[in-house]
């Protein structure tokens, strides 16, 4: 028999805020997180905006020893985690005596390895480099420094899968505690935000250069979106069995009843109809929801012109033209590998509070996005089941459906 999976806490630091308070609010009133960046274009880079991600000081929850091997993926995922384990009734002391895994999603660590090799060229000596770098470079980082201060004894790895790193961690955990190999996981996904880690994006032409409109660059399924905004931060989404959840007395959030996967088997960087179209359909079937049942799609939707189209495609063949579809991206920028997970904490929040937050920047549909229900302003509506998009370089996709809990 298998389990049922629910979700019973979240936790998020973004751009549009550092708690769930904050982003709820945020997302109601469809506030921007992006901004220009000075420093960018004395990198080089060819735009300069952002989505602004401050770096939280941890002083007041770790010790020296628990920080000196945390960079930003770390620092980000260590307050988003805090947030959703307070949320899920979870602390050190039941962790480290009930078997609970983590899985995040991280597909960098460049700023972190391109300041120890700066100390290495600098000090000519390894051994001056510094005992916390090893751990701030490995692209498990985030796993690592979790696992340790947390004492968590389950399952523990990192997932890498570009943009849709955040999702599939949340997709692989539902499979787990779905047959009964763990009672609960911590998942997640974690982006670092800094110049290092965003330079060959730049490189390749796929960031917006509206700076004179920050706000205003990040424009998923309009017909003048230019390109992507970088952004970060991290998401926590904490799944567990009903039957543990219950055990505790814990919240229930939601419920996690499919997890669609797919990869094209195409092109490197382009999407492709054919294997979203197969991921969107898996987690559909999965979940035994009908396509009228989906009350709200937050799309994967970049901002870039092919991704868009695609995507819109893919919606409105498989779910029509009346389903209530917005990206947060909008307002986030892209969170890459945070986005996955983020999107689904944005979503709870909107299902928890009876809204649609809204795309921002839409102002006029393409031949594609002027075939689905895009919602340009934030609307009052009841959410029972949503659907969340993610899709990433070398053609992974994942597409997740979560339920409003009914015992």
């Amino acid at each position: 028999m298998e389990n049922r999976v629910v979700i019973t806490g979240i936790g998020i630091y973004s751009c549009i805020g550092k708690n769930l308070n904050d982003v709820r609010d945020s997302l109601y009133k469809g506030t921007s997180g992006v901004i220009y960046m000075p420093d960018r274009k004395e990198a080089g880079y060819r735009s300069a905006l952002s989505g602004f991600v401050e770096d939280p000081d941890l002083k007041p929850y770790l010790g020296r020893r628990e920080r000196i091997g945390m960079h930003q993926p770390a620092m980000y995922a260590y307050m988003s985690t805090r947030e959703a384990l307070e949320m899920a009734k979870l602390d050190v002391d039941f962790l480290e005596k009930n078997e609970t895994g983590i899985i995040f999603g991280n597909d960098s660590t460049a700023g972190a390895v391109a300041e120890t090799v700066d100390k290495a060229r600098k000090k000519k000596d390894n051994t001056l480099i510094g005992s916390g770098d090893i751990f701030q470079n490995m692209n498990c980082t985030v796993n690592m420094n979790l696992s340790t201060i947390y004492k968590l004894k389950g399952i523990n790895f990192t997932l890498s899968a570009a943009c849709a790193s955040g999702s599939h961690s949340i997709g692989i955990g539902f499979l787990l505690i779905k047959q009964g190999l763990q009672d609960r996981i911590v998942c997640g996904g974690a982006q670092e935000i800094n110049s290092y880690a965003m330079g060959s994006f730049d490189g390749l032409s796929a960031f917006s250069v509206r700076e004179s409109e920050p706000t205003k660059a990040s424009r998923p399924f309009d017909r003048d979106r230019d390109g992507l905004i970088p952004s970060g931060g991290a998401a926590t989404v904490i799944l567990e069995s009903y039957e543990s959840a219950v055990r505790r007395g814990a919240p229930i959030l939601g419920e996690l009843v499919g997890y669609g996967f797919s990869s094209n088997g195409d092109h490197i960087s382009n999407p492709n109809i054919d294997g979203q179209y197969r991921s969107l359909n898996m987690a559909l079937k999965q979940a035994n929801v009908r396509a009228d049942e989906i009350d709200y799609v937050n799309a994967h939707a970049t901002s870039t012109f092919i991704g868009d189209a695609i995507e819109a495609k893919v919606l409105g063949e498989v779910l029509g033209s009346k389903v209530p579809v917005s990206s947060t991206k909008s307002m986030t920028g892209h969170e890459c590998w945070m986005a996955g997970a983020s999107e689904i904490v944005y979503s709870l929040l909107m299902m928890e509070n009876g809204f649609v937050a809204p795309n921002i920047n839409f102002e006029n549909p393409d031949e594609d996005s002027a075939k689905i229900n895009i919602v340009p302003q934030t609307i009052e509506k009841n959410i029972d089941c949503f659907l969340s998009n993610s899709f990433g370089f070398g053609g992974t996709n994942s597409s997740l459906i979560v339920k409003r809990f009914k015992a």
